[in-house]
């Protein structure tokens, strides 16, 4: 089985990384040094699903395992990424059960849903090279949805009751936006609609996932019931590592006193 989804419904807390800049080197370089699940952001992040794919083959090279975010729930688009060898899928933007339900049926073959056939030519059959690929691809499959407004809240128990649909996966700011409350995430109507989904998905009996933030780092959602949680991005790590080390040089500078201002060395500000 799917390892994520193994450790997942086993009731195991899952921590991953994101690629949003499209480079297969910085998501490999992040698998081999401390985040072995990394989920590859195809609705903000940068590339189409080609590019997904090399970050893929990177990610599982250097011993890790990769997610994707998918643009949209549309059965082209899941068609492909399945197709395209992605096992583990988190879908944005689902609002309703009947939205729920055709997703599943776009990821699974009949009869159970509907997806197009084509397993001994694709990459997630590994060409052919495994053989029972389209009798056990359901199995193999996690499916999470992202509840991200409050509409998503509302419909939360009839959408957990999808048969399929493994993780109920929540969007924090865009669940405050839908409430006039965008990066607003701490405010109390944004907090009472995330205690909502925590109790709806712990009466259904279905995991959870989300990002940090909001207020709740790795240790609060795991004790609140998480176990698919979303730390840091290959930006951040960037922007913010560049940062300090602007900051670093900046203060070691600072304390510099050139003899003479012809021979002074100039000292630029970190700040943008």
């Amino acid at each position: 089985m799917n390892p994520i989804k193994q450790r997942v419904l086993a009731g195991e807390c899952v921590t991953a990384a994101w690629a949003e800049m499209g480079s297969p080197d910085n998501a490999e370089a992040m698998a081999m040094n401390g985040w072995p699940v990394i989920v590859i952001d195809g609705e903000h992040g940068i590339g189409d699903l080609e590019r997904a794919v090399h970050i893929a083959r990177a990610v599982e090279a250097a011993g890790g395992q990769a997610v994707m975010r998918v643009p949209d729930g549309s059965e082209t688009t899941l068609k492909r990424v399945l197709d395209r060898g992605i096992r583990s899928i988190i879908v944005p933007q689902v609002n309703t059960p009947d939205y729920a339900r055709a997703i599943a049926e776009y990821c699974t073959y009949p009869v159970r849903g509907r997806r197009g056939y084509a397993a001994p030519i694709v990459r997630a059959s590994r060409y052919g090279a495994q053989a029972d690929y389209a009798m056990r691809a359901h199995d193999d499959l996690l499916l999470m949805v992202q509840i991200e407004h409050h509409v998503a809240v509302d419909n939360l128990a009839e959408i957990a009751a999808v048969p399929g649909i493994d993780v109920l996966f929540v969007g924090p700011n865009d669940l405050a936006a839908s409430i006039d409350r965008l990066e607003r995430m701490l405010e109390p109507e944004p907090q009472a609609l995330l205690k909502r989904i925590e109790a709806g998905a712990a009466k259904a009996g279905k995991p959870l996932g989300t990002i940090v933030g909001a207020g709740r780092d790795f240790v609060d959602l795991a004790r609140l019931g998480y176990r698919f949680i979303i730390g840091p991005n290959d930006v951040s790590l960037i922007v913010n590592g560049a940062r300090q080390a602007a900051a670093d040089r900046d203060r070691q500078l600072a304390s510099v006193r050139p003899a003479q201002e012809t021979d002074a060395i100039p000292v630029h500000s970190s700040a943008y």
